[in-house]
């Protein structure tokens, strides 16, 4: 038995998840959305289920969807990416899975940033890499210079970014993303990139890839999902991109993984990156109403907000909020006491986490998260006497 797996914990989300179904919590920790929903990319994958073929695709995904993707780039981002640099991936986790395992050689470090997507880690060990671990600046979940330099060693090789970041839903500052690439450039490193939510940035920002970044373009993986583009989180197609050199190593390792993603769904989400603009750009608007409207109830309780630029997510800073729990007690506490469940941020850290932040999922119907509000504000007070799991 595999070490790695057998003392590994099951994923905060899931976890917390099984707790809110448990409960019969209303589940604010894990990331799916409740709406809006696209219905003509739902009835094109339904349509090509029935019509189309239902055999193996290609390996490295539908020629359809491969150029829908490059074109996508093209128009939103600038980015000048031909098809034959797209692989598309059974969602954006088996991606970043495939990225570590075709560039990690054993013994090869690789960059991560603290507080991490949980699954970053286990799979750079999985890959025989060993990650160095760069803690962001909580004031500002900024990069710190000087930690970043001084992490890197003759025997680096990779640095994972996610951005705009999960969890706590910030955007890189552009000094930030230029740091990194001078990094890559003036040490010979590969940036593999999470960029999952980048068409859900708010308040008038746009995204900006490291990959348009001078001398990134031939070094940079950038992974996407159209799971968050068109909140299907269930339908798991994501893809990398990749300079040619890169990408047919990639499209080597994701042969062994998944091998290819179901047709039907291909054709379907080539179909809405090629019409579906407008309804993009709507929920996202939707999306940022419901985050304003979540955060000032959550401001109207007593509970201190992070501020929250993309992601489904926002955070609660419990300290500023005057209580006096660790995250992991008050999010066991709040299944108990008000039926809501959230994550504790702690989680996202392999060593000397914070435990004063919990995150909350606003992407739900305004009923839902009313709801929610009511629950934790009848909670709250009776919240200080729960005692700290730390």
């Amino acid at each position: 038995m595999n070490p790695i797996y057998r003392d590994m914990p099951t994923t905060i989300f899931e976890a917390m998840s099984m707790r809110a179904r448990a409960s019969g919590a209303i589940n604010l920790g894990q990331g799916f959305p409740d709406g809006p929903r696209n219905d003509a990319v739902i009835q094109a994958a339904c349509e090509a289920l029935q019509h189309r073929s239902n055999q193996y695709p290609p390996m490295v995904g539908l020629p359809e969807l491969r150029t829908a993707v490059s074109d996508w780039y093209r128009r939103h981002q600038q980015l000048d990416l031909d098809s034959d640099e797209v692989v598309v991936t059974s969602g954006a986790t088996e991606a970043i899975a495939a990225a570590l395992f075709a560039l990690i050689t054993p013994g090869d470090e690789v960059l991560l940033f603290q507080p991490l997507y949980d699954a970053y880690l286990p799979l750079v060990q999985r890959a025989g890499g060993m990650a160095r671990l760069v803690d962001l600046d909580p004031s500002s979940w900024r990069i710190d210079a000087q930690a970043l330099a001084a992490a890197v060693t003759p025997r680096t090789r990779i640095v994972v970014l996610n951005d705009p970041m999960n969890p706590m839903a910030t955007c890189a500052h552009p000094d930030d993303l230029a740091m990194v690439a001078s990094l890559c450039t003036d040490n010979d490193l590969i940036a593999i990139c999470d960029e999952v939510w980048e068409a859900l940035v708010y308040d008038g920002a746009r995204h900006r890839s490291l990959m348009q970044y001078p001398g990134m373009r031939e070094r940079t993986v950038k992974i996407g999902s159209a799971g968050k583009i068109f909140g299907l989180t269930g339908w798991k197609v994501g893809w990398m991109c990749a300079a040619p050199p890169i990408a047919r190593v990639l499209a080597k390792a994701h042969q062994f993984l998944t091998f290819t993603t179901p047709p039907n769904l291909q054709w379907a989400v080539a179909e809405g990156l090629d019409s579906q603009d407008a309804w993009i750009a709507m929920a996202c608007d939707h999306h940022q109403a419901s985050r304003d409207f979540f955060c000032a109830g959550l401001r109207e309780i007593g509970l201190a907000t992070v501020p929250s630029a993309a992601t489904y997510f926002v955070s609660v800073d419990l300290t500023a909020s005057g209580i006096v729990m660790d995250d992991a007690a008050f999010c066991h506490a709040i299944i108990d006491q008000a039926k809501v469940a959230a994550i504790p941020i702690s989680a996202f850290y392999a060593e000397a986490p914070p435990t004063h932040l919990v995150r909350f999922c606003f992407a739900k119907d305004r009923a839902t998260l009313a709801t929610a509000l009511d629950r934790l504000a009848e909670a709250l007070a009776g919240l200080a006497s729960v005692p700290s799991r730390g």
